[in-house]
């Protein structure tokens, strides 16, 4: 999968995201709504990669891996801006 391929599904998660489809993980303390709001379209996208059949030549499984690590970044981002 190229990167416009990925980016494609990332802004489509983003944009399903952003319509309220998806869950978000609870964080407590402040209300922090666009990074919410990226954390659901990122796991919408994950979801979908998830979903996906297995035979891309390996980029849905790295695309996996790099969603993964943006929902950590994002939880981490919350965190940081929370306790400071």
């Amino acid at each position: 999968m190229n990167r416009w391929k990925l980016g494609t599904i990332v802004f489509a998660g983003l944009f399903a995201g952003s319509l309220g489809v998806n869950y978000v993980r609870t964080v407590e303390a402040e209300p922090q709504p666009h990074m919410r709001r990226a954390l659901q379209g990122l796991e919408s996208a994950l979801g979908e990669l998830r979903t996906a059949e297995h035979d891309k030549g390996g980029w849905r499984a790295a695309a996996i891996r790099s969603t993964e690590e943006a929902i950590k970044e994002t939880h981490r981002g919350i965190e940081f801006d929370n306790h400071h």
